[in-house]
């Protein structure tokens, strides 16, 4: 796929449906809610919700952390196929191997061809269906999938927790989203660079590696009548770290406190004339 203008690829992430089946602990809502807004998503769906105003209950709107327009927007219906209605593809997320029911796939593959298919289909809608927290999808549900998708876990304890489940989902749809079209994965730093990370030069190395070894004369660690090899290699150690500005000025605070401790213990402790 080529890159999309900004409007477009926001577009794309609009026609991306989580859905929600049975779903009965409003905890587990409001966490799916800021899974789908954190990754840049908006479309929750709920299916029969088992708990009355599920989206208004106290712990809903707690672990939404924000989230709180994808909770009140989200969709409620009564059945999954209704939820399904405008939808064109259509992944049942599960942890179970099923001998019966659509081709498989696992999570990462699934949002390959979810982005496959928002490019090919420009009307197209595509779905995460997640079960209920204790029992997960029936094979009715699966059946009205067009892929099952797996998320590759420890075979051992494969249980997660429906919201980290819609979490992961998530992420991958986003990330395969954003590769395809060429968009920025890595926050990209507006304004000015940060002075303080550039390079420190050569003359404020060279006061630190001064003021560095002063200190060390202070709380005694370094003899000034027989340095031996120390000082030097202090100078090597410090001249090929490639220091910042900032890495400077903190091992300078060091070298000052140093400084103040071992003039504060000669003052306490001052040494005996003979």
């Amino acid at each position: 796929m080529t890159s999309l203008p900004q409007s477009e690829l926001e577009a794309r992430f609009k026609q991306v449906r989580f859905i929600m089946v049975q779903p009965s602990h409003p905890g587990n809502v409001g966490a799916a809610a800021r899974a789908i807004k954190t990754m840049g998503f908006g479309e929750l769906c709920l299916v029969a919700p088992k708990t009355g105003e599920i989206t208004a209950q106290a712990e809903a709107i707690s672990l939404a952390s924000g989230a709180t327009d994808v909770l009140e927007a989200a969709i409620i219906v009564p059945t999954l196929a209704g939820a399904l209605k405008p939808v064109t593809l259509a992944f049942a997320l599960t942890a179970r191997p099923r001998f019966l029911g659509p081709p498989a796939c696992d999570i990462r593959e699934s949002a390959r061809l979810a982005c496959e298919h928002l490019g090919e289909v420009s009307q197209g809608k595509v779905a995460i269906v997640l079960g209920t927290e204790r029992s997960g999808l029936t094979n009715e549900d699966i059946g009205l999938c067009h892929r099952l998708c797996h998320i590759p876990a420890n075979p051992e304890y494969s249980s997660l927790n429906v919201a980290q489940a819609l979490q992961l989902a998530a992420w991958e749809l986003r990330y395969a989203l954003l590769s395809a079209h060429d968009a920025t994965l890595i926050p990209v730093t507006e304004g000015k660079p940060d002075p303080g990370a550039q390079p420190a030069d050569g003359a404020r190395v060279q006061a630190l590696l001064e003021h560095w070894e002063e200190a060390l004369v202070w709380v005694k660690f370094l003899d000034p009548h027989h340095p031996k090899k120390l000082v030097p290699r202090m100078r090597h150690l410090l001249s090929r770290s490639a220091l910042s500005n900032d890495e400077v000025d903190m091992l300078r605070g060091v070298c000052t406190a140093m400084i103040k401790a071992g003039r504060k213990a000669y003052e306490d402790n001052p040494p005996r004339l003979p």
